[in-house]
Order: C-alpha cells, then structure tokens, then sequence
C-alpha cells in the first residue's frame, strides 16, 4: 500500500491522507463496521482503531488512516471516560441489555449509602474479572466464541485503575418483566482493559440484587474527547483528518530536537533523553516536523515507531 509524504500522494493511486480521525460511534456498528465505513470514505485499506467499542455503545472511537495506524497501538493504553446507566436488579448472560436475562431480584429501596459504600469498593487500584463474553483469549480462543458454544469459561481477575466514579442519579423503574429494578447514571473514568459492562455486574453483586448495563457513551480517549468526534456521515461528506504531528503533540509528551540531532534519531542513533513523563514520547525537528515516537530505555531514547 502506497502512502502520502510530506502531505503529497504516493505513487499508485492511493490519496488517503496520514492522520487520526475521531468518530462518534452510532449504536448497533461494531468497531470493524466503522473501520471498514472508514476504509471506503478514505479509499484505502489502512484504516485502524485504538481499542473497540461494543455495538450497543456509542461515542469515541479513534481511527488511524495511512501511517497513522502506527499511532494506534500506543494510543489504546489511554485512560478512557464514559457515561452509562447500570440496572441493578437483574443479571444478564452478557452483563448488559443484549443478553439474556439469567436472574430478577427487586432491588427497589436501595438507600444512597449502600450504593456509594458499593462503588467506593469498585474505585481506586481494583481486581477486575472481564466479562465473560470479552474478547480475552482463553488457550488462543476468544472466550465470547467459547460462551457462544456452550463452554463454561472462567477468566482470571485482571488489575485496572477506575481513577473515578461518580453517581449522578438514582431512579426506581419497572423492568419489562414487572422487576422492581433502580436505575443509576454513572461517569467513570479508567484505565485501559477496564470493562464497564464488569462495574456494573459487580455493583450488582455487592448490593446483593445483580446488575448490568443498559446504555454505554465513551466521551474521551486520552485527550481526544465526544466534542471534537464527527459522524459517519460527516466523514462523508468532508474527510477531515488530524495531521500525524497535530495527533502526537496532543497524546504524547514532546521532546524537541535541534537540526543535527533529529538526523541522528532519524539514522537510529539512541540519543540520551532528558527527563520526560514515563512512556511513548513524541519527537519533533525544529521544523516541528513529527519524527518519531520513542521510549527511554537506559536513560537513552528507543524508537517504538519511525515517521521521518
């Protein structure tokens, strides 16, 4: 596949442009749905996203086109933000609206107390168990492919960071099935891995009455958040791309280099690094062009990814 340089078109007929573009994910598309959407409104094949959303959810979705999908694997260990209403009240198979019920319990009369001491346990440096229909790898097999077949899977717990997690109503309903069931809007932010659809199983476990997820919103990835997402159908109408050095600057630490030293970095000289926040860094020549994304490794700077 063919890339653009410089902001001009490669040779063999592939124009797409190198950049990120932030969609806002519409409900009932799986994340591949929006990248190949995306591969047909770029026309090119080198379409990628930084980490996916379930097909209930909508909201942020960051795609890599051209060489920016070499971006996309750094930018997935982002911490991530979302809005969601979890049902307490019932369990389902999948810890969420599309799947089936597996148990009702009333949970009308949930005082505030117990549900803030619920989520105080689920916040901070936690023990995660993904949900069972994730896509973690069980012996190299999907374990949804594994539930879908009848397998019983038990996943191991997992560390994550729910940095915050914040209740902003609480409202008693009726399920479909006449469950008393209470309804909570909630805001969490996490690292990545953090499986929301889990926070709302084990909500529900800790209240005693079960729980799932009945509405999911990502509002932010890293620093790219809903209010600078366009649709779909916006893409369509104007491919607006965020250039490569716009999109680095903007998720990653900058170190700036002088003229002899961004040759050296180019030609795989590892320069000594000054001190940076811990992880990817962006490096930049004095022409602000985007070089490269390295790491500190022995005090000297290790390319992850070469764009010069």
């Amino acid at each position: 596949m063919t890339e653009q340089k410089n902001g001009k078109p490669a040779r063999g007929g592939d124009s797409a442009p190198d950049g990120l573009v932030v969609v806002d994910k519409p409900a009932g598309f799986t994340s591949h749905d929006v990248v190949a959407k995306m591969r047909g409104i770029a026309r090119t094949r080198r379409v990628g996203h930084a980490g996916t959303l379930d097909p209930m959810a909508t909201g942020v979705l960051v795609l890599g086109i051209g060489r920016a999908t070499r971006l996309l694997g750094h930018l997935a260990l982002t911490e991530k933000e979302y809005v969601a209403t979890v049902r307490l009240g019932q369990n389902t198979v999948t810890d969420d609206a599309e799947g089936d019920l597996t148990s009702s319990t009333p949970a009308h009369g949930l005082s505030r107390e117990a549900v803030d001491a619920a989520v105080a346990l689920q916040t901070g440096a936690v023990m995660q168990v993904p949900s069972k229909v994730s896509a973690v790898k069980v012996d190299g097999k999907r374990s949804y492919a594994r539930v879908r077949e009848g397998e019983e899977v038990e996943l191991a717990a997992r560390p994550v960071t729910i940095s915050s997690f914040l209740v902003h109503d609480v409202r008693e309903e009726r399920a479909e099935d006449g469950t008393p069931v209470t309804d909570l809007l909630i805001t969490v932010t996490c690292s990545s891995g953090t499986y929301v659809r889990a926070i709302a199983r084990d909500l529900g476990a800790e209240l005693g009455v079960g729980g799932h997820l009945t509405a999911l919103r990502r509002t932010r990835v890293g620093p790219y958040g809903v209010a600078e997402a366009r649709t779909l159908e916006q893409f369509q109408e104007s491919l607006e791309v965020m250039p490569l050095a716009t999109a680095a600057a903007k998720a990653f630490p900058r170190w700036d280099l002088p003229e002899r030293e961004a040759k050296l970095l180019c030609h795989g000289v590892r320069l000594a690094m000054p001190e940076l926040p811990a992880g990817p860094v962006a490096a930049f020549g004095p022409d602000g062009r985007f070089l490269a994304l390295v790491e500190e490794r022995g005090g000297k700077a290790k390319s992850l990814a070469v764009f010069a």
